[in-house]
């Protein structure tokens, strides 16, 4: 009996230890081994901080977005103080909140029928705008109010930066005025904020703010009124004297108002309104989106070598367009390095901390990533004059389609496809920046082969990517390119497949529209949208890319001779696989893989016999 149940449990044993191995087996087939990237090993020598807090991505597209610039904007050139608005707000109670507001302000806000319907018309069309509005202010408003206090100017002034600009630092009027105090060319030289071809500090918020506070002070001196100095802010000082001579000599806004140009008629007016709309919010039923990251939750740090905002996002796991928002300044995504200045980087506390903890790598990383980009496209063409014909066949310009969901603005879209705001709205006869749901958008764009210079570090690795490359053939976005897949396998996460495929998870979740780092198994995830490369020579230059035409790069792709590992995706079938191969039957696939009906699942792993 005993011995019996000795070879039972041996028996069990034995079965149990040869499972394992072949769920060991299959795991790795499924996990190819990959050498980590040079990016990788840097990152991973990092000194981690375990408190990393990400920003919200729709917050970021709030803050970024141009479409309440272009409402609000519209409304005060074309908004009519006379006409009366349909919308519940006695009088009487709208009196008592004005008579409240001026007790504790130097502004003189007085009741009048004008401001009533501004206010009305705001309550009546604006109520959503104004809401995202008060969640981008806990964000910029300290910064105003801080500058303000040096000055001592008003610190309800914060406000007008909602008029001018709907709080975006990225806004540019069609005359040119650009920032949050949207200061013109020459004002901003006359204001010291530097403006050359990788800097306009007209869209810093911080010193576009103390230039706007110098600029308060000075007119006040003038004109004694702040209602006049919001005028002047608006139309000039010469405008607002003319005004005053024209009515007689009065200096009262509202005496004056019917003598200053159209748009400066609506502008004071609109600033009070939204002053009165930020104090009495909650009384209307406005509520404040979330607001993640705040002002006081970010630092700068002193940038010692030029580094780009991609470098910089790879680096540190964070999406481009975080850097873009808390560095507005910097116009080629790119951080200077000028010898005679210093330029600084603003990021969130816990991201200073990790770079300032690994700055060695950090820069090392950096330079090394800037030595081996690929040739601009007209240095190629001059250094192989040979392969021009070949190089510019292979530029073709593909029209893709978008669909807008939820929280898609144009400035996101625009990001997402690397083009222009402008390009957008040209391509689809946008006239403003408001985009409707459900409407589907033109993008065009420009795919084209990419020459690369001669490796040195041999700590990058050229990733095998064969079966998913051609797997995706059949599904690409655009002629010319491939969009790399992976199907997600027990034990995966966004971390591990990011190393895998050498990239970033942000990345990763920017490519496959992911708003959480949460990912099913069996989900098929786009790692890579790529191009076709010339392969990379190691001998002199010149000759290299003499020698690497389309041709070659053709010859280079897998003989008929070659035996093909394709990875199952979630929907393929052994007939839709069969398809991507000419002349491969279904009959093939499975006696090369001894498989039968009903065993194909994703993630298997299929060899595809020349």
């Amino acid at each position: 009996m005993i011995g019996k149940k000795i070879s039972l449990a041996f028996s069990v044993l034995l079965s149990v230890s040869a499972f394992s191995q072949d769920v060991l087996k299959a795991d790795l087939q499924i996990r190819p081994d990959v050498k980590i990237s040079y990016l990788d090993s840097v990152k991973n020598s990092f000194v981690k901080d375990d408190n990393a807090a990400r920003v919200d991505s729709l917050w970021m597209q709030e803050l970024t977005s141009l479409d309440i610039y272009d409402d609000l904007t519209k409304d005060i050139q074309t908004i009519n103080t006379d006409l009366t608005v349909d919308e519940e707000l006695p009088t009487d109670l709208l009196k008592q909140r004005l008579l409240a507001m001026n007790q504790k302000s130097p502004f003189e806000i007085e009741y009048n029928q004008g401001l009533e319907n501004i206010i009305k018309s705001f309550l009546k069309n604006r109520k959503k705008s104004f809401s995202r509005l008060m969640s981008l202010s806990e964000y910029y408003f300290p910064i105003f109010e801080e500058a303000f206090a040096r000055q001592n100017v008003p610190l309800e002034i914060k406000y007008l930066a909602v008029v001018e600009s709907a709080l975006n630092p990225k806004a540019v009027s069609r005359m040119g005025a650009t920032g949050i105090w949207q200061f013109m060319y020459g004002t901003g030289k006359q204001y010291a904020l530097k403006i050359d071809s990788y800097i306009d500090e007209r869209s810093d918020p911080l010193k576009s703010t103390l230039a706007c506070s110098e600029y308060m002070s000075k007119m006040y001196s003038i004109f004694g009124n702040w209602e006049l100095v919001l005028a002047s802010y608006n139309s000039g000082p010469g405008n607002v004297t003319k005004a005053i001579r024209r009515s007689g000599g009065k200096t009262k806004y509202w005496d004056i108002r019917n003598h200053l140009p159209k748009e400066t008629q609506g502008y004071v007016p609109a600033f009070l309104a939204t002053m009165y709309l930020f104090e009495y919010h909650k009384e209307h039923g406005i509520t404040p989106t979330r607001a993640v990251v705040k002002h006081f939750e970010t630092d700068t740090v002193q940038i010692k070598n030029q580094m780009s905002f991609k470098q910089i996002a790879d680096l540190l796991d964070m999406p481009q367009a975080q850097i873009q928002l808390l560095n507005p300044s910097y116009k080629l995504n790119v951080v200077p390095f000028y010898e005679s200045e210093a330029h600084y980087l603003r990021l969130p506390k816990d991201k200073i901390a990790t770079f300032i903890s690994n700055e060695e790598q950090i820069y090392a990383y950096a330079n090394y990533d800037s030595q081996h980009k690929g040739l601009p496209r007209q240095l190629a063409l001059k250094v192989a004059p040979k392969n021009r014909e070949k190089l510019e066949s292979t530029i073709s310009t593909s029209t893709q389609f978008y669909k807008i969901k939820k929280g898609d603005n144009l400035g996101a879209i625009a990001d997402k496809y690397n083009v222009s705001v402008l390009d957008l709205k040209k391509w689809n006869n946008l006239k403003t920046n408001a985009i409707a749901l459900g409407k589907t958008l033109k993008i065009k764009s420009k795919n084209e082969v990419v020459l690369k210079a001669p490796k040195e570090i041999k700590a990058v690795p050229v990733i095998d990517k064969k079966e998913e490359a051609i797997a995706a053939a059949d599904d690409k976005e655009e002629p010319g390119t491939i969009n790399v897949e992976y199907v997600v396998a027990s034990g995966d996460n966004l971390g591990s497949i990011a190393k895998k495929f050498n990239t970033s998870i942000a990345e990763l979740k920017e490519l496959n529209n992911l708003s959480s780092n949460t990912i099913g198994m069996g989900k098929t995830l786009i790692v890579s949208k790529s191009v076709p490369v010339v392969e990379e020579p190691h001998k002199e230059l010149n000759t290299a890319i003499a020698s690497n035409s389309i041709d070659n790069f053709k010859k280079k792709q897998p003989s008929a001779k070659e035996d093909i590992e394709y990875y199952v995706k979630k929907g393929d079938s052994l007939y839709s696989i069969s398809k991507k191969y000419p002349g491969v039957t279904i009959s093939d696939i499975k006696k090369w893989n001894d498989i039968k009906d009903g065993e194909l699942k994703p993630g298997m792993k299929l060899k595809i016999n020349g």
